[in-house]
C-alpha cells in the first residue's frame, strides 16, 4: 500500500495544530482578556454613581471653574458633553507623575466640583489590561511574548479559513460541499457539535479576529508599527508626543474673546452633538485647542479639530470626514481594535468574536485529544 502524500492542506493542518497548541493558553488569556475589556467603560458605569445636574439659564465660564480648580493643580482640558444635565469633566495634573491627569466633575451651573470617585472595579480592569497586554509580566518580557503569540493568531486564523474549505478542487467545488461548513450539526454525537463549533463559529468570525490581530501589533512591536505606518502612508499614534503649541500672531491692541465665545465658535463651526475637549492654554499667547468628538454618531471615535486665535478667527479647521482615507484608518486604529469605532454595534460583534475566540483553544484541543483516541482499524488477514 503507497504511503499517503503530504500535502500542502495537510501542512497547513499541521501548521494550525501545533500553533495551536503551543500557545493555546496565552491565546486563552489575550482572548478571555479580551472579551471583559470589550464593555469595561458600561460595566464600570453600573458600579458609579452617576452625576445628574439640574440645567440652569445662567453658566459659570470655563475661565472662573479653571480658576477655581486651580488651587488642585495645573488645568489641561475640560470635556464638555453635549447632554446639559452631565457636569464639565475637568482634568487636573495635581502633581509631576500625574501625566494624564485626574477628573474633577464640575457643575457647570453653580461652579462647585468634586474629585470623580475611584470605581470599585478600576483595579479588576487594570489586571485584565496587563494581562492581555502582557501577561502580567515585565513589560520588556510580556509585550513581545504578547506580539509573537498574536502573530500566531493571525497564522491560526488564516489557516482555519483555508481549511474550512472542503477538500474538493475549486473547479469542482459546489453548494453542498460548502453548505455544512456553515451550520452546527446540534443533533450530532458531542464529537462533531464540537468540531462545528470549532470549524463553523471560526469561520465566521475569522474576518473580525484577523482585524483584531493586525491591529493589535501595533502596540507590541516598533517595527511592526513603522511597517504599517509605511503601508498606510502615514504615521500611527502619531498624536502621542502631544501636540505643537502654537503661539497667537495677532497684535498687542487686538481684543480677545473669552472661552465661552470659543465655544459658540466652536457650536457655529462643527455644528453637531457631541463632547467637545476644550484644552485650556498653558499661557496667555497660545491659541485655543479643541476637539469635538462624534460620540453620539455612528462613527462615534471620530473626531473634528479646530484652532482658534486670540481674537476668535479660526486658523485651522480638519473634519475627519475630510481626511484622506489612509488617515482614517491610522487614526481609528485604537477604536478598529477594541471595537468602539461604531459604538454598541461594533463592540457587540467584537464582544462575541473575542468569546468564540477564547473558545477555540479548548475546541481545538479536545478535537486532537478525540483523534489521539482513535482505534487504529482491524487488519483481516486472508487465510
Amino acid at each position: 500500500m503507497k504511503p499517503k502524500k503530504y500535502t500542502l492542506r495537510k501542512f497547513i493542518n499541521d501548521i494550525h495544530l501545533w500553533l495551536g497548541i503551543g500557545s493555546g493558553i496565552i491565546l486563552f488569556i489575550i482572548c478571555l482578556t479580551g472579551t471583559v475589556l470589550t464593555f469595561e467603560n458600561e460595566i464600570k458605569s453600573v458600579f458609579a454613581d452617576e452625576a445628574i445636574i439640574l440645567p440652569k439659564q445662567e453658566v459659570v465660564s470655563i475661565e472662573e471653574m479653571a480658576e477655581t480648580l486651580s488651587v488642585e493643580g495645573e488645568v489641561m482640558r475640560v470635556a464638555i458633553d453635549a447632554d446639559q444635565t452631565k457636569p464639565y469633566k475637568f482634568a487636573v495634573k495635581t502633581n509631576k507623575t500625574d501625566r494624564r491627569g485626574t477628573t474633577f466633575l464640575a457643575n457647570q451651573y453653580t461652579g462647585t466640583y468634586v474629585k470623580l470617585a475611584p470605581n470599585v472595579l478600576d483595579g479588576f480592569f487594570m489586571t485584565m489590561f496587563k494581562l492581555h497586554r502582557w501577561l502580567l509580566l515585565d513589560i520588556s518580557v510580556g509585550r513581545p511574548i504578547v506580539g509573537v503569540s498574536t502573530i500566531i493568531f493571525l497564522i491560526l486564523s488564516i489557516s482555519g479559513i483555508v481549511l474550512w474549505f472542503p477538500k474538493k478542487k475549486l473547479k469542482k467545488l459546489k453548494w453542498r460541499h460548502l453548505k455544512p461548513g456553515f451550520k452546527i450539526a446540534w443533533h450530532a454525537k458531542w464529537k462533531r457539535i464540537n468540531y462545528d463549533l470549532h470549524v463553523t463559529l471560526g469561520f465566521y468570525t475569522a474576518i473580525f479576529l484577523v482585524i483584531m490581530a493586525l491591529t493589535g501589533l501595533f502596540w507590541s512591536f516598533e517595527w511592526y508599527k513603522d511597517a504599517g505606518s509605511a503601508v498606510l502612508g502615514t504615521e500611527v499614534f502619531s498624536g502621542r508626543g502631544g501636540e505643537p503649541k502654537i503661539k497667537s500672531n495677532i497684535s498687542a491692541n487686538s481684543n480677545k474673546v473669552d472661552y465661552n465665545t470659543v465655544l459658540k465658535i466652536t457650536a457655529r463651526e462643527l455644528p453637531f452633538k457631541g463632547t467637545t475637549i476644550f484644552q485650556i492654554p498653558t499661557d496667555e499667547n497660545e491659541v485655543f485647542s479643541i476637539k469635538k468628538l462624534h460620540d453620539k454618531d455612528f462613527l462615534q471615535t471620530a473626531t473634528d479639530e479646530l484652532k482658534i486665535d486670540l481674537d476668535g478667527t479660526v486658523i485651522s479647521k480638519q473634519l475627519f470626514s475630510e481626511k484622506p482615507i489612509n488617515v482614517q484608518i491610522a487614526q481609528s486604529i485604537k477604536a478598529i481594535h477594541i471595537g468602539t469605532i461604531f459604538g454598541w454595534f461594533s463592540k457587540t460583534i467584537y464582544f462575541i468574536s473575542c468569546l468564540i475566540a477564547t473558545s477555540l483553544p479548548i475546541t481545538g484541543v479536545i478535537i486532537w485529544l478525540n483523534k489521539l483516541k482513535k482505534k487504529p482499524k482491524k487488519k483481516f488477514i486472508k487465510a
